[in-house]
């Protein structure tokens, strides 16, 4: 690890340790206010026992839900040894299985612990990516398995909600007693009534950058696991320019979408190629080769973008 991947690793550590306690801080406070520390506390015990007993369910379910295909070394050698090979440089005790999804749409995501781990990319990622982009992309993906991102978003998510939960019950507690309140019969401090309107806000933009630093970390590792900067660079250039433009034909044709950086739960491209072209090449050692990695056609057809009722669903 060079000096500048070593520095860029210790900054991401800092950053998410702070934001993980003022997340925690700010849950604490708001579920206290309204259930007492006791009850507050058995509920958020409750809440983060279901990090250890629901992912196993959660991702038979989206990988049912997205219709994916498991991939094997007879219908993808290329892709399987080049995971296994980064797999193996990240330290993982178990290479994560691979699925295939059927969407057009460009993406790669990570589900799992380092024990027990699955990456899912679709065919649009297939489509677009070199063999040389494609390890890079799985060596991202690695990177937030090895780290355990995934659980650290999830435990994230589990303090938003817990804090949006408070914030109902409490604007509904005021609601309820508002006669009372307004006769001066039950006194209310409006310090906690500010609290209970602005803390899901204020959660919901430390997540955010929580999950910005996150992704910072992530390339970082893939570029180290791979030797290759360049390859992410050339992948992230690419998801750019072809989600964007598929975004911008449904909302906006023609037109960019405006998005302010506060609300991206990923940070911007150009920060992101900025950072990765501050790393030098640590590895001299490249994945297996996966020129072309043709693969036989899923049983199942691609999926088409399609709107219901609650968004945008594939």
């Amino acid at each position: 690890m060079t000096a500048t991947s070593a520095r860029h690793r210790l900054l991401n550590l800092v950053q998410s340790a702070l934001l993980l306690g003022l997340m925690a801080a700010l849950a604490w406070v708001s579920v206290t206010v309204i259930l007492g520390p006791g009850t507050g506390l058995l509920v958020a015990l409750g809440m983060v026992a279901g990090l250890f007993l629901a992912p196993d369910l959660s991702r038979r379910m989206l990988l049912s839900a997205y219709r994916a295909q498991r991939l094997t070394g007879r219908e993808a050698p290329g892709l399987i040894a080049a995971l296994a090979e980064l797999a193996r440089r990240a330290g993982l005790p178990r290479t994560p299985a691979l699925y295939r999804v059927p969407s057009r749409l460009p993406n790669a995501f990570a589900m799992g612990s380092p024990e027990d781990s699955t990456i899912c990319v679709t065919d649009g990622l297939l489509e677009i990516l070199d063999g040389r982009e494609l390890a890079s992309v799985l060596a991202h993906e690695i990177g937030h398995i090895a780290h355990r991102d995934l659980w650290i978003m999830g435990l994230a998510d589990v303090m938003s909600r817990l804090v949006s939960l408070a914030s109902w019950m409490g604007q509904l507690l005021v609601l309820v007693n508002l006669p009372l309140v307004m006769a001066g019969m039950v006194h209310v401090p409006w310090s906690v009534v500010v609290l209970l309107i602005f803390a899901p806000t204020l959660m919901a933009l430390i997540q955010l950058g929580l999950s910005r630093t996150r992704e910072y970390d992530a390339d970082r590792v893939a570029a180290d696991l791979t030797g290759d900067p360049e390859g992410l660079i050339g992948a992230l250039g690419k998801l750019e320019r072809r989600v964007g433009r598929f975004w911008e034909d449904i909302f906006l044709p023609g037109r960019r979408i405006p998005e302010p950086s506060l609300l991206r739960t990923h940070p911007p491209v150009e920060s992101r190629i900025a950072r990765l072209r501050a790393l030098a090449p640590s590895r001299t050692l490249s994945v297996p080769p996966m020129a072309g990695h043709a693969m036989p056609a899923l049983t199942s057809p691609q999926a088409q973008p399609r709107f219901r009722s609650f968004g945008f669903y594939w």
